[in-house]
């Protein structure tokens, strides 16, 4: 059996703001932009420009419930883990590009790790792994 997890969804309080902030800010590639009138949603999915791993579905919070929860969908835990092959570049580009870092670069046993928050507030790890296929990453 082949199974891999193909989308993330990422509560968004705007999708023009979450797609500015994922395309321009980060760098991602807008993967689709279609619009749902029946729902009154768009599919809008983000992925980063080496195209690997799982993608980002930008939902829109629909309900007061679902709004509640933007920036806040793993109660403070870091949320998404996103992989580069140079930490330095990355970390100071996105400096440059206004993105706040809660935690500048550090290494550690599974490589180096600096921690920054998306446009609502939720924490990521940007990683350069030591070791990708021995994953020594912590869980």
């Amino acid at each position: 059996m082949s199974q891999s997890i193909g989308l993330v969804a990422v509560l968004v309080g705007d999708y023009d703001d979450a797609i500015r902030f994922y395309v321009d800010v980060l760098g991602f590639a807008l993967v689709a932009d279609q619009p749902m009138p029946e729902q009154a949603k768009r599919w809008v999915v983000v992925a980063p420009p080496s195209g690997g791993g799982a993608r980002l579905l930008l939902a829109r919070a629909a309900s007061p419930r679902q709004s509640a929860r933007i920036g806040d969908q793993t109660g403070g835990r870091v949320f998404l883990f996103l992989y580069t092959d140079d930490l330095q570049r990355d970390y100071l580009n996105y400096r440059s590009r206004g993105v706040v870092f809660v935690r500048g670069p550090s290494e550690q046993a599974y490589g180096t790790v600096a921690v920054f928050r998306d446009l609502y507030g939720n924490l990521w790890d940007l990683i350069q792994p030591r070791d990708r296929a021995g994953s020594t990453e912590p869980g």
